[in-house]
């Protein structure tokens, strides 16, 4: 994938080029970190922002950089059970129970100019869980509201190979630039909407999904660098799900696309440079509903993604619970 993570060292690369740094440019940057902190966070284990392989290459203030950046999740969201009466009223209600846990590593090689041989490395781990109840006023149309709280952590290693960035080392880490560990928690309110449209046995499932994450750190390897932030998103998303019929060793063989769009706001659009991203998904699984646990399908699937700044795919195990 391309383009997604060039952030992570196009702040840097001007700064890190002066020996010396003004107070004001130390405090712009620290800025510029702060955001980057939130959006790694987030990215790393929301269950409703994508994951996969990245490259990109490209030139940052007259340097040539190489990014690899890999996102790997483990996570998803389930509605438990069938609806149930609420009291009195013709709504019925079941409760959703939502997790994620993830792992994000971003590679900057920088190539050209003086730091030319330098290395700018940021890790991310993190974990989130909660739910919440939908609800569902007919057959078709329902909505969730949710609540979920995340646990980041996140460092910045800096390998100083040119004589340089060795010289300069020790006055960029004490500013917090470079060489630093952040742990964060975010706190994620959000509200599903869903629309389901049945043509035989096939299931159009339109669906919106607004989230908001307050991010604040609460220790970090650097006084000066502190993080309090809020973002949003807000996925729109058309799913087709299509059974076909075909049964291999008792499990009928399902297939299925989805097209969304999501929105950044705040700290990740900031942080990542990337206001949106389009993703078309398919799939092709088998039926497991009633048949293993509580798995409801479970198969592969692939994706490619564009937006703005952003092209490219990601293959995974596609897999839906239904409990």
């Amino acid at each position: 994938m391309r383009r997604v993570c060039a952030f992570a060292a196009s702040v840097l690369i001007p700064a890190l080029a002066a020996a010396q740094i003004s107070t004001q440019n130390a405090d712009q940057l620290l800025n510029i970190q702060r955001a980057r902190i939130e959006a790694l966070s987030i990215l790393g284990a929301d269950f409703g922002l994508a994951s996969g392989q990245f490259d990109s290459t490209g030139h940052e203030a007259g340097t040539l950089i190489d990014t690899d950046l890999t996102i790997t999740k483990f996570g998803g969201y389930a509605d438990v059970g069938d609806p149930r009466p609420l009291d009195n009223l013709s709504i019925g209600w079941q409760p959703r129970v939502q997790g994620s846990m993830g792992w994000l590593d971003s590679t900057n090689h920088l190539q050209t100019g003086v730091l030319a041989g330098d290395i700018n490395e940021f890790k991310t781990f993190a974990i989130e869980f909660g739910g919440g109840a939908r609800f569902w006023f007919n057959d078709a149309l329902s909505i969730a509201p949710t609540i979920m709280g995340m646990y980041g952590h996140t460092s910045s290693t800096f390998y100083a190979n040119s004589a340089f960035a060795r010289k300069n080392f020790t006055h960029y880490v004490s500013l917090g630039i470079i060489d630093w560990q952040v742990n964060t928690w975010t706190f994620r309110p959000a509200m599903n909407v869903q629309y389901l449209l049945t043509l035989d046995r096939t299931i159009i499932t339109l669906s919106s999904d607004a989230a908001f994450f307050h991010t604040e750190s609460f220790s970090s390897s650097n006084a000066r660098l502190n993080v309090v932030g809020e973002s949003g998103s807000w996925d729109n998303k058309v799913d087709v799900d299509i059974p076909l019929g075909i049964t291999l060793d008792g499990h009928e063989l399902r297939t299925g696309a989805y097209l969304s769009r999501t929105d950044l706001y705040g700290g990740l659009r900031n942080g990542l440079q990337v206001e949106h991203i389009n993703e078309i998904h398919a799939r092709l699984v088998l039926d497991f509903l009633g048949q293993f646990w509580k798995v409801q399908w479970l198969g592969i699937g692939a994706s490619y993604l564009w937006g703005t700044s952003i092209t490219g795919w990601t293959v995974g195990a596609d897999v839906q619970f239904r409990f």
